[in-house]
């Protein structure tokens, strides 16, 4: 445990709570000859004994039970109080360790993560990013970033983004050799940028409109796993991809993409950081998390 300059009457109020010396001292991070010493040193300084002690069982004794009455929301008043001093924004330090896809990392690294990193000079961010879902627990990350539909559900959700947007699209020059699609069946005979799944296999396009929805494999000879590698792809008039609308949306402004199907495609589930609820949650995270519901358009 932190040495707070309250460490005895965090014991005390910790073996209280917990009945038991072996159950607070797990809860302090202490050792329970540390938390029995704390204890003993306190009642000696007091003049009185605080617990009943028995092999089987710990519980207060009536100067015990006043003593935890009246300290308890000093304590707790001064803990909040070190605790606003040690984070304030110019005092925060650690790496955060976020595993994120690359295209949730390009899509929230301006609005979050830099004006995250500029507030707090002393935080570092390690930023991992893969297509595959991994145990963010088992691999020592403290938070995760993901579209809400994959993250697990028994972690905590950060929503960071409403549902994203999604555009079928081709470049300009494209559509002076091909003719634009007016059903998802006239893809088959389109050239079209498919992606990869993490699994390895092409991801097959996913189609909605009203009552019908349905998925269909597309023709193309060129399949990749990262969505700026597809965006570069469909601006040189290599064929068709479907993509986030956030990647396209300056070349859609600008003319050199166009965007088909539009009735046939509906938006993905919005992004979000994700965490453990199981877990201490450490400051910074705790920043982080405070700095995404100030800075986040999703309400």
């Amino acid at each position: 445990m932190n040495k707070s300059g309250l460490t005895e009457l965090e014991v005390v109020l910790a073996v209280a709570r917990r009945r038991g010396f072996r159950s607070a001292a797990v809860d302090l991070d202490m050792s329970t000859s540390a938390v029995s010493n704390a204890v003993a040193g306190l009642e000696a300084r007091l003049g009185v004994r605080l617990f009943h002690r028995t092999t089987r069982s710990v519980s207060l004794t009536e100067a015990g039970r006043q003593f935890v009455d009246q300290i308890r929301p000093a304590v707790a008043h001064i803990q909040d109080a070190m605790a606003a001093v040690s984070e304030r924004e110019d005092k925060l330090t650690g790496t955060l360790r976020i595993n994120s896809s690359l295209g949730a990392a390009l899509m929230t690294f301006q609005p979050v993560m830099i004006g995250f990193l500029q507030r707090y000079p002393g935080i570092t961010i390690d930023l991992v990013t893969e297509g595959r879902m991994v145990d963010i627990i088992a691999e020592g990350f403290d938070a995760g970033l993901r579209s809400s539909s994959r993250v697990p559900g028994d972690m905590i959700r950060v929503p960071i983004t409403a549902d994203t947007p999604v555009a079928i699209v081709g470049s300009a020059e494209y559509f002076v050799r091909h003719p634009k699609p007016m059903t998802p069946a006239d893809l088959l005979e389109h050239s079209c940028i498919r992606a990869r799944l993490p699994s390895g296999v092409p991801s097959p396009r996913e189609f909605d409109r009203g009552t019908e929805r349905f998925n269909m494999d597309v023709p193309g000879r060129l399949v990749l796993d990262a969505p700026i590698l597809m965006r570069e792809a469909v601006r040189r008039g290599v064929g068709l991809v479907q993509l986030a609308e956030w990647y396209v949306t300056n070349d859609l402004a600008e003319g050199r993409l166009e965007r088909v199907l539009d009735d046939w495609v509906r938006p993905v589930p919005g992004l979000c950081l994700y965490y453990s609820g199981h877990r201490h949650l450490p400051p910074a995270l705790r920043a982080l998390i405070d700095f995404i519901h100030e800075v986040s358009d999703f309400k």
